[in-house]
């Protein structure tokens, strides 16, 4: 049955652009080849910066088995490239692709210098080594970005003009795709390199809300790891987990969340004995203080509200704006039973902690009014299963 080049060219180059990863884009490519055009085998030798070179990717066929992949590269000063890099091969074919037939009938000529059928026949030699009968090279502007090698046909016969002009054309789209591939996994890589970033500084603020108030030291790494644990609980328990965004905030707001100690003086964070009512109230503007100093970065706006709600109360009687039962932000309903069960058990300037029983109890009759009782229900099956 003939093959409809053109059909299947419009239909690869549609499928490309949808996929992100070079490799497999490329192994896509070759299988490809090898099942419609009945190729006995077919390679794809990549440029990779790191090894200087063209490290062999994808290879289909009859040499699957014989040629490691990742291990073989062709370095990138290597006649077979410096071939393609210096003539492109137009001026044996009129097209950028390399028949071992036609070069071998090329150098019986007087129609190329001594110097070009040098270098020629070290380029036949090492595709005689590689079984190859065609190599068809992918540039990406001026830039050699990998070449294509083909074994003969599984019928013995010579490709026809079209097989070539669909294999050339193919290439060409395969080279854009490929640098679009790249270019977006470099992105990726960027934006990871980014959320480290972001997440080391997240963690550095925390560290240092603990060095400023020494009574909390391990406080927002606990209950982080409380809220985190409530959450996916909750997303159990309702057969919808959360997504990956709302995860994200919440590890950060729950990280942050006593941010806004950083503008509260230390005499006050670390007084022994009993806070004024105008101590008590500068402690109470500490969400409001977190809320100023994280607003203007924008990746944080979703982790803004568990910072600015996390002492307020279902029943409504909480800071820094009153809010009642579901006004309140999931987020800081989370946070605020994992603040409150932290604060209960760990030893405070003003009181001794309670023992993990007393704290547990606390949460249990405060459901429903500190607490939402969604988030304290899912809290108190933690605990009867030893979770925490």
């Amino acid at each position: 049955m003939a093959i409809d080049y053109k059909k299947e060219l419009e239909g690869i180059a549609r499928n490309m652009i949808f996929v992100h990863d070079p490799d497999l884009l490329i192994k896509m490519i070759v299988r490809m080849m090898v099942d419609k055009a009945r190729i006995a085998h077919a390679s794809f030798f990549l440029h990779n910066k790191e090894k200087q070179g063209y490290l062999l990717t994808v290879t289909q066929g009859s040499l699957h088995k014989k040629i490691p992949l990742d291990l073989v590269c062709i370095d990138k000063d290597d006649v077979l490239i410096r071939f393609f890099k210096d003539h492109k091969s137009n001026f044996i074919f009129g097209r950028e692709a390399l028949l071992f037939s036609e070069a071998k009938s090329a150098l019986k000529t007087n129609k190329i210098k001594s110097k070009t059928k040098q270098q020629l026949t070290q380029v036949l030699y090492q595709m005689e080594l590689l079984e190859t009968v065609a190599c068809i090279p992918s540039y990406f502007r001026d830039e050699l970005l990998g070449l294509l090698l083909l074994g003969k046909k599984d019928n013995e016969k010579k490709f026809v003009d079209e097989e070539l002009d669909f294999f050339v054309a193919l290439n060409s789209s395969v080279a854009m795709a490929i640098r679009n591939a790249q270019l977006f996994k470099e992105l990726e890589l960027e934006l990871d390199r980014k959320h480290q970033l972001f997440t080391r500084t997240t963690v550095a603020l925390a560290a240092a809300i603990e060095a400023k108030d020494h009574y909390t030291h391990g406080h927002t790494s606990r209950v982080t790891n409380l809220s985190m644990e409530i959450a996916q609980r909750m997303g159990e328990k309702s057969r919808k987990n959360f997504d990956s965004k709302f995860l994200e905030d919440l590890h950060i707001s729950s990280l942050l969340h006593d941010i806004g100690k950083i503008g509260i003086p230390e005499h006050i964070l670390n007084k022994r004995g009993s806070l004024t009512v105008g101590e008590h109230n500068r402690i109470k503007d500490h969400p409001m203080i977190g809320v100023n100093i994280l607003k203007s970065i924008k990746e944080l706006e979703g982790a803004v509200s568990g910072v600015r709600y996390h002492h307020e109360r279902f029943d409504g009687k909480g800071y820094p704006e009153g809010l009642k039962g579901d006004q309140i932000p999931l987020i800081a309903s989370v946070i605020t039973v994992a603040d409150s069960f932290d604060a209960m058990n760990s030893d405070r300037p003003y009181r001794t902690a309670l023992d993990k029983a007393a704290a547990i109890n606390e949460i249990r009759s405060l459901s429903g009014k500190q607490f939402s009782p969604v988030v304290a229900d899912t809290f108190l099956e933690l605990c009867r299963e030893g979770k925490i």
